[in-house]
């Protein structure tokens, strides 16, 4: 007999873009209703570098959220070459500061600002160390002669590897893990490691993207890989270890800015985030550890309580509207038109 609900502690999504302005307006609700914390990413078009720009921020995300009083964003620092160590160590024992994010130089959205050289900020890193400050990582190369495909797996040789080598202590998020190869990484480091995955990467593969047209709304950086990288990420993320964790890089971008002739990367899967990852354990057979994944282990890496309040999904088909938002805001959601098998209530 098939599950027809599921109750579990109330989800976090320990990896959102928000954006600001009017689209934070437009946006932020989707995230709040759903899940008591978010990991705010700090890559606006003027980046989050110091704790007073992370507050002020934070208001603004607490102003668009007000429906929804009990949602708690959890602010990061945007990690530059020149990054104020102290700044970033006293916003994070003043509660402001949950992490603090790198950004390799031009790796993805709005990160011209980003870090040059992980070795540029090795004394940075090393206080964030001795504070328990999580260290959480876009983990790509940049380097025009690498592959966009390996960019990832390259990452772990030449950067993360030594990283963790010379900071044992330093706890770590390899943020939406798109590979094998980083999923493999996780599993086998240690405890200081974790890992969080997104919907999208669990469902789509880069034929997806490319096969039979471009597909630009699901143009995500990391880029979608081949399928022996999804089957692995499934594996991993219903798995039941306590390394991986719901993250879903929902970052929305309007409609022509995606589909333009230099489409943005990001997709908006925020609108429906819990249906497509129970719908991957469902598929997988292992819906007793959608729980773990989605509610437990993300505070538990943090060290933060497990929410108390519980949702509920129901076995309910409903379908994904084309369009959220209307005129220059307007967005298509991730699976647009799409019918999906469950329904957060």
């Amino acid at each position: 007999m098939s599950t027809q609900s599921i109750t579990i502690t109330q989800p976090d999504d320990w990896h959102v873009h928000l954006r600001d302005d009017a689209m934070l307006t437009q946006v932020a609700s989707y995230t709040a209703r759903q899940f008591g914390r978010a990991i705010i990413m700090p890559n606006l078009a003027t980046p989050v570098t110091t704790t007073a720009l992370a507050a002020a921020y934070r208001d603004r995300i607490l102003a668009a959220t007000k429906g929804q009083p009990d949602f708690q964003p959890l602010m990061t620092a945007y990690l530059t070459d020149t990054i104020d160590a102290n700044d970033l160590v006293q916003g994070h024992q003043q509660g402001v500061l949950t992490a603090a994010k790198l950004y390799p130089a031009n790796a993805t959205t709005n990160s011209a600002f980003g870090v040059s050289d992980v070795k540029t900020i090795y004394p940075v890193l090393e206080a964030m160390q001795k504070a328990g400050m999580p260290l959480l990582v876009h983990g790509e190369v940049v380097s025009h002669d690498v592959d966009i495909f390996d960019r990832e797996a390259l990452f772990i040789e030449t950067t993360m590897e030594p990283l963790l080598k010379a900071m044992p202590e330093l706890k770590v998020v390899f943020e939406h893990i798109t590979t094998k190869d980083a999923a493999d990484f996780v599993a086998s480091s240690g405890d200081n490691i974790a890992a969080t995955i997104t919907a999208h990467h669990l469902q789509i593969n880069r034929n997806d993207m490319l096969v039979g047209g471009i597909r630009p709304h699901l143009y995500c950086l990391p880029v979608a890989k081949r399928e022996l990288h999804r089957l692995a990420l499934r594996q991993a993320a219903t798995s039941g270890s306590k390394k991986f964790f719901l993250g879903t890089d929902t970052a929305p971008h309007r409609i022509g800015d995606k589909e333009s002739a230099c489409g943005c990367a990001g997709i908006f899967s925020a609108p429906h985030a819990l249906e497509n990852y129970l719908q991957v354990f469902e598929e997988e057979n292992a819906i007793e550890h959608f729980e773990a994944f989605a509610s437990f282990n993300g505070p538990d890496f943090y060290r933060l309580p497990r929410n108390e309040k519980t949702i509920t999904l129901e076995k309910k088909e409903q379908t994904v509207p084309e369009v959220i938002g209307e005129g220059d805001l307007a967005v298509m959601p991730y699976r647009a038109g799409e019918v999906l098998g469950w329904q957060f209530t």
